[in-house]
């Protein structure tokens, strides 16, 4: 009888377990779309095909990388030491790349040799580093960071992740990732978007429903104080030259965090709208401007963008979901997209697509 009571406590367990537990992969790439890629790469159909060629020679130049892990993210303020900011930044911001290709790479090949490099990059973060620190320290480890937790969702099965190791890569992802994105999260500008972003992919991670939920909550709390009835966002346009660009460094986390929304419980932030408010809207406004330049009424001169970098990457992650051909038709000439450097959001739009349904 004890047995029997046992094997029913532990059935019991498995079944609260998986109630509690997310689909991993998932987050930024569940496994609908990862499977989906590979029949389109085993077909060689185009852009995918190509796009994962350009994939595949990211991972193979990152085979031979080394990690340049800090114990202490310190990131000073770009007037204060311009030098420092971009050499520290990059630390993170080049591992994290290596890192996301190689598991990507990983994914849609099965080769281990990606996945165990992805890995040297992850470890050796969550090894050596602590901390972050200085004026900008918690925003670049939030928005270059999102590209370590993306690597660790698509490792997340491999049985090459030793339990130890994978036991502290998921301390540091909570202690200190997480800490750093949450920590900006309630801010008014792109500094929340990315902090909002950086905490729900964590949260997906860890299987925190609790902080998805939360994460949800606050995104909707301001979004219609964030985008005007006429698409402009308000404390994006501020930034003189550099409005059109802080207007898509808004608008690219905002997009991936509903993205991972809607992996997690079904929420649908794209069609979420208020009296002509809606992430839509903002998107329109954005391409227009960067299209008409000389139009942006914000300031003389703007810097506009290309396709083939910004806006373009958030534009082909975006057409999937809006089905807007002007959104295709601006990016088609530059395919394969892909964004390698700064910030992960839409890094692979091209490759990774984001339908709403991968039927």
């Amino acid at each position: 009888m004890r047995s029997v009571r046992l094997l029913i406590i532990f059935f019991c367990l498995a079944l609260q377990q998986s109630a509690i537990a997310y689909e991993h992969p998932g987050g930024m790439h569940p496994k609908k779309q990862i499977d989906f890629v590979k029949k389109k790469i085993k077909q060689k159909e185009q852009p995918y095909y190509q796009a994962y060629q350009v994939l595949i020679a990211e991972a193979d130049s990152a085979l031979q990388a080394e990690d340049h892990a800090l114990a202490d993210f310190n990131v000073p303020g770009y007037y204060r030491d311009a030098l420092a900011h971009r050499t520290n930044s990059k630390s993170l911001q080049t591992d994290a790349f290596n890192a996301y290709a190689c598991a990507l790479a990983y994914q849609l090949s099965g080769k281990k040799k990606y996945a165990d490099k992805s890995l040297d990059f992850l470890m050796a973060w969550a090894n050596k580093n602590t901390k972050y620190s200085n004026a900008d320290g918690s925003l670049v480890m939030a928005y270059s960071g999102t590209a370590m937790i993306i690597s660790a969702e698509l490792l997340y099965n491999y049985k090459g992740w030793q339990k130890k190791d994978k036991e502290q890569f998921m301390g540091w992802a909570k202690n200190v990732y997480r800490k750093s994105a949450d920590e900006i999260r309630n801010r008014k500008n792109n500094w929340a978007d990315w902090g909002r972003l950086g905490s729900i992919l964590t949260a997906y991670l860890l299987d925190d429903k609790a902080e998805v939920a939360e994460n949800i909550r606050l995104i909707k709390s301001d979004l219609f104080h964030k985008i005007a009835p006429d698409g402009h966002m308000p404390e994006e346009v501020k930034r003189e030259a550099n409005g059109i660009w802080y207007t898509y460094f808004s608008l690219a986390p905002i997009t991936a965090a509903s993205w991972v929304a809607y992996q997690a419980d079904g929420t649908n932030l794209f069609t979420y709208q208020e009296n002509g408010r809606s992430i839509k809207t903002a998107l329109d406004y954005m391409l227009y401007h960067s299209q008409h330049p000389d139009e942006w009424k914000w300031f003389q001169n703007p810097h506009p963008g290309k396709p083939g970098s910004w806006p373009g990457n958030l534009l082909e992650a975006m057409y999937p979901i809006y089905k807007e051909e002007k959104y295709n038709a601006y990016v088609k000439e530059a395919r394969p997209l892909y964004y390698p450097t700064h910030h992960f959001a839409w890094t692979f739009p091209t490759l990774m697509k984001p339908f709403l349904t991968f039927d």
